[in-house]
């Protein structure tokens, strides 16, 4: 029999939570409480536990988020900010958009930044690094922090995709001067619209985003600097909390369906799959998203499809070296390859066990096993 199985059912996750919600929202519009009010600050105090920091600020989302880190960290017009090329073009826009120039760098095979790519595209003008944390995995820090501090350079983090991911016990987003992460609906800690949040250790920076958000008036209301209109609304921030206290079931069970991938797919020569969970004790990874290799990429997902099961190619199968209007470099050859070859598998917590071997079935159907 075929079933039916979507990349991501909204509708589904929503449903599992319903009657816990309801009340919620119901309060937070009876009191009226909109903007800036007690669940958006109980929020940040939760998260900023959860990751062990400082200060966690709430934002619009996460491109408001990663621009806001930059410019508190001390990213100015004219820098040269390193970035991946395999990410989505907001990483890269963020830091144009505080006047500073992308400069992409290669990936590895785990599909994230690597040390060597990152000293490759040193310069006079770099200024700073953005390692970007994707699909649920935190990138080999220590050879990109070391390069930061021989070179005094800032490293703000676009953690946006692996919220609670670890790297030798460190969380995703705590490494440098500032880390970010978005909410959007389909992130592992998502709300019901935009969303986004920067978290740091250090006061200083904290005081300046607290100013940016919130069109640059200080507890007085005095406007003391330019700012923005970027606030986490008080009705998300109260569905994240919420979220935020299951938060650690969510992460369990998508490491028991990446297990379930892993060892169904693993003897597939075609495939190459993400690190196994616990495959290394230096990473905890979160599989926010399953992405795999294919050299028969296209004709597996037109296979899958036939067979209902939904696939997707992440930001539509182009990484920002490849958006010509954009002129940036592109010297980037195994990011160049591998979008020929990347997809990504249902990875979401609506999925029960059957739905993933039956994912797994198919697979092994097309390859004829």
């Amino acid at each position: 029999m075929t079933k039916q199985i979507p990349f991501f059912n909204y509708p589904a996750l929503y449903a599992r939570d319903e009657a816990r919600l309801q009340p919620i929202i119901t309060d937070v519009l009876r009191r009226g409480a909109y903007v800036m009010q007690r669940d958006l600050i109980e929020f940040e105090g939760d998260l900023a536990r959860f990751l062990g920091v400082k200060h966690v600020v709430g934002v619009a989302d996460g491109t408001i988020a990663l621009m806001m880190g930059l410019r508190a960290a001390g990213i100015r017009p004219g820098d040269e900010v390193i970035v991946p090329s395999h990410t989505f073009v907001a990483s890269a826009a963020a830091i144009h958009h505080v006047g500073a120039q992308p400069v992409l760098a290669d990936c590895g095979p785990d599909h994230l930044i690597t040390a060597e790519a990152v000293h490759c595209k040193l310069s006079p003008r770099t200024r700073g690094i953005m390692p970007v944390q994707l699909n649920g995995r935190t990138a080999n820090m220590d050879g990109i922090m070391d390069i930061a501090r021989d070179h005094n350079l800032i490293v703000v983090e676009d953690s946006c995709q692996a919220l609670g991911s670890k790297f030798k016990g460190r969380i995703a987003g705590t490494f440098g001067a500032a880390g970010t992460c978005s909410f959007y609906p389909s992130k592992t800690l998502g709300c019901y619209g935009d969303g986004g949040a920067v978290f740091t250790n250090d006061d200083a920076l904290a005081e300046c985003l607290r100013l940016f958000r919130d069109h640059g008036r200080s507890s007085t209301g005095d406007v003391v600097t330019f700012g923005y209109n970027s606030r986490l609304d008080n009705l998300q921030a109260a569905v994240l909390k919420f979220k935020l206290a299951g938060y650690d079931s969510e992460i369990r069970r998508r490491r028991y369906l990446a297990g379930i991938y892993q060892s169904r797919l693993a003897g597939l020569p075609d495939l190459l799959l993400p690190p196994a969970p616990d495959s290394d004790p230096d990473h905890f990874d979160i599989f926010q998203n399953y992405e795999v290799e294919c050299s028969r990429r296209d004709e597996l997902r037109a296979h899958l499809d036939s067979q209902g099961v939904k696939t997707i190619i992440q930001w539509g199968g182009k990484t920002i070296h490849q958006f010509k209007e954009l002129g940036l470099n592109s010297d980037v050859p195994y990011t160049e390859s591998m979008t020929g070859r990347f997809f990504l598998l249902p990875m979401n917590t609506s999925l029960s066990d059957d739905d993933v071997h039956y994912v797994c079935d198919k697979i092994h159907q097309f390859y004829g096993r």
